[in-house]
């Protein structure tokens, strides 16, 4: 009798997974598998030519420019990812263990409408907010303070990153609070915990998962987004984006360009691969 395992094919679920795998070679893994195809092309003469060089990753890579701008862009990055989690959880939690089913859910859809605007509309609304001559210096300078220079700064980038980044942190948060038990809460209460006890012993770990994919999708988005830093910020400190376009700028330099591009992918999937892995690990003994 014959123990080889036979490979069956669900027939149905194929068909059904299909569409998603076409769209995904031919929107995503065609590209980027081009991507990765032209970092190797030279150019001569304004024009890209076909080779398999190593001359765009040996000029990028050895270039202190780069580097410089890669470090900015993670720790830019990592800074509105931790003020965006800080600002949100007190808002989540609120509207998790305080706020009704329906205040939560009117909140929601309130935090939602911002992406019902376009971001580059929404970012330039901060011109009139953050000038020197705008609502926050004159509030400011009725109390005798200011002016205060807040475009063109990395504080600028910043509130770029969190007008990009913070209604989505706060939607995953409030979800992920509103699914824990609340027996677990009203049982730590029973047993003595203070409320900050609370949140850090049992409301952090059982919403661990949600935390950390909030945080990831917030650092993604910060670490590929152009506009904040490039109009809020002023380009006063070169960005990854900011960086693909002045490359491509200099002598249509896209092999170039694709280079640091590909540095962003191989970046946002190593921190990718490590947040979900943190977020879904299970503590020693938990099975």
């Amino acid at each position: 009798m014959s123990t080889k395992p036979h490979l069956k094919i669900n027939l149905y679920a194929l068909t059904w997974r299909l569409p998603i795998i076409i769209w995904q070679f031919v929107f995503f893994v065609g590209p980027v598998l081009f991507m990765v195809a032209m970092s190797f092309f030279l150019v001569k003469n304004y024009r890209m030519t076909e080779a398999f060089e190593f001359v765009n990753w040996s000029k990028m890579l050895s270039r202190g420019y780069f580097w410089d701008s890669y470090w900015y862009t993670v720790f830019i990055a990592a800074v509105a990812t931790i003020c965006a989690m800080t600002i949100a959880f007190p808002a989540a939690y609120a509207l998790a263990f305080r706020a009704s089913e329906a205040t939560r859910r009117w909140a929601i859809f309130l935090l939602i409408i911002p992406f019902f605007t376009s971001y580059l509309v929404r970012t330039f609304s901060w011109f009139v907010i953050l000038s020197e001559n705008g609502v926050v210096n004159g509030i400011l300078g009725s109390i005798g303070l200011g002016p205060y220079t807040m475009l063109n700064t990395n504080f600028g980038t910043l509130v770029g990153y969190m007008t990009l980044t913070l209604p989505l942190v706060v939607i995953l948060q409030t979800v992920t609070m509103a699914n824990i038990d609340k027996n677990l809460i009203e049982a730590a209460r029973n047993l003595g915990c203070s409320a900050l006890r609370t949140i850090w012993q049992v409301i952090i770990p059982l919403s661990k998962t949600g935390l950390i994919i909030a945080a990831i999708f917030c650092f993604i988005l910060s670490f590929g987004d152009f506009v904040a830093p490039f109009y809020l910020g002023g380009s006063q400190e070169t960005t990854l984006p900011i960086l693909i376009l002045d490359t491509t700028k200099s002598g249509q330099q896209w092999p170039r360009a694709a280079v640091v591009a590909i540095m962003m992918m191989g970046t946002l999937f190593a921190i990718a691969f490590t947040g979900i892995a943190l977020a879904y690990r299970k503590r020693k003994g938990q099975k």
